[in-house]
């Protein structure tokens, strides 16, 4: 899908056109791109101006939300599927997504950008081929393009997800021409998808999979032992757990994760928040 270029809308970027418009200023300086670039804007009473094309200042905006302009009015960047995927602004620039308000990735203490280049670092991916099984946002692939990876396949089984992509400036777009075609974005689910991968077919591994009681299949013993397959001996594997609070929910995920992981022949230990292996 091709990616949107138009600009982005949260509450507080239209209140700042829409002042500085009260204010008699003629312009505007700020950016419509989450933050990844900064724009100049002509303002006028009825309408502004980038980039060669009018918009016209927006009524009240939601709140936690990011709007895109779909040709007609700035509307939010969500949408229903099997549940309500929601692209969200942080105070990081890069956004998170929620499904059904369950927000996605972190954001209290980091940007989820810089979150994401702190765990692939740790699978040294420069010059190397890399499996992203669970691709979201994009933000380990883009990191990976970010530190010299030679190739990454991603999957993402959402098409919801695959969706908001589009909209986000902070995803990669794989058809970019400076990323020479080093990214390969599927759509799919990896858990059925992997067996047909060939052995050894990777140097490192990402894994960010949904919390165990939305995708169990991706915590379980079969796939580990796949994912030993595909990862050449020596490669690199970076499993986010999260770090679920053991008193509420009975269960210690990252040790339970890294048992089944030197069972299929890695060698783990706890990182961050999930475990870091080598396999054996």
């Amino acid at each position: 899908m091709p990616h949107y270029d138009g600009p982005l809308l949260t509450r507080d970027i239209a209140a700042a056109l829409g002042a500085a418009r009260d204010a008699g200023q003629d312009g505007w300086s700020g950016s419509l791109d989450l933050g990844r670039s900064h724009a100049q804007v002509k303002l006028a009473p009825t309408h502004w101006r980038w980039r060669e094309h009018e918009f016209p200042y927006p009524d009240r905006l939601k709140d936690r939300t990011i709007h895109y302009w779909d040709g007609e009015h700035f509307v939010p960047a969500s949408r229903y599927g099997r549940a309500l995927y929601k692209l969200v602004p942080t105070d990081w620039g890069a956004p998170t997504f929620e499904i059904d308000g369950i927000k996605m990735l972190p954001t209290a203490k980091v940007s989820p950008f810089e979150d994401a280049r702190a765990k692939v670092a740790l699978v040294e991916p420069r010059g190397r081929r890399v499996l992203d099984t669970c691709g979201g946002l994009g933000y380990f692939a883009a990191c990976c393009l970010e530190a010299g990876a030679a190739r990454i396949d991603s999957f993402e089984k959402s098409e919801d997800v695959l969706w908001l992509r589009t909209l986000n400036p902070w995803s990669p777009d794989p058809d970019a021409p400076q990323h020479e075609g080093r990214l390969q974005l599927r759509h799919g689910d990896v858990s059925q998808q992997i067996a047909q991968l060939p052995a050894a077919a990777y140097d490192a591994i990402l894994h960010d999979p949904p919390r165990f009681g939305i995708a169990g299949e991706l915590y379980s013993q079969a796939f580990y032992d796949q994912l030993a397959r595909v990862l050449r001996r020596g490669g690199r594997l970076f499993h986010y757990t999260g770090m679920p609070n053991r008193l509420t929910s009975g269960r210690d995920v990252p040790r339970e994760v890294s048992r089944r992981l030197e069972k299929a022949g890695f060698q783990a230990r706890l990182a961050l928040d999930g475990v870091l292996a080598k396999r054996r």
